[in-house]
């Protein structure tokens, strides 16, 4: 997740198989301050920042459904089965009190960063996808865990995909996949206990 847009990757294992992606938006540019929604809120009055970022959260909750319920809708047409999502986090520090993110110009980069990412996760949850938070800096070894002997293969494979389906293939949309790709192996492992 980025401020007002993020990526989301949707794979099937078995081969590994990239399903969808997609930008999707989680801000409305209309919206004034909603793409950075705590320095917009910083420059407000003390009695205005909250109504401010409690407006910013539903619109972009709201976007974040539009944008996820269209490739859920697609996926289900074409017969695959959402089993859960990831999102991917920063450090997944508590932050303290809006008045202090607000006088502390890295609290509020900090901040608006866990704002789309918190979003990103409500809007799974009200589509009813479980959804999982992951530290990103924690994924390669979760990997290693997950995929054993088979981690670097795997993440080889995802890292190839982009030759297959053509850019954009970033950083962010291999993260994705791979996050996607250790929610996929967890549901198949609840289901063969």
């Amino acid at each position: 997740m980025h401020s007002g847009w993020g990526v989301l990757v949707a794979v099937s294992l078995d081969p590994l198989e990239l399903l969808a992606r997609r930008r999707i938006v989680t801000a409305d540019p209309e919206m004034p301050g909603a793409i950075q929604p705590y320095h917009f809120a910083a420059q407000l009055e003390p009695a205005e920042q909250q109504k401010h970022l409690s407006h910013c959260a539903a619109s972009s909750c709201g976007l974040a459904v539009s944008s996820i319920g269209e490739v859920l809708s697609e996926l289900n047409q074409r017969h695959y089965r959402i089993v859960g999502a990831a999102v991917l986090f920063a450090a997944g520090r508590p932050l303290p009190a809006l008045e202090k993110i607000l006088s502390a110009h890295p609290l509020i980069h900090t901040a608006e960063g866990e704002f789309f990412r918190q979003n990103a996760a409500k809007a799974f949850e009200s589509l009813q996808i479980p959804v999982t938070s992951i530290r990103e800096r924690e994924l390669d070894e979760r990997a290693k865990a997950v995929f054993e002997k088979r981690a670097s293969r795997v993440q080889a494979t995802i890292s190839n995909l982009g030759t297959s389906v053509g850019p954009p293939w970033t950083r962010d949309h291999k993260t994705a996949a791979l996050a996607a790709a250790l929610i996929l192996t967890a549901s198949e492992q609840k289901v063969c206990q």
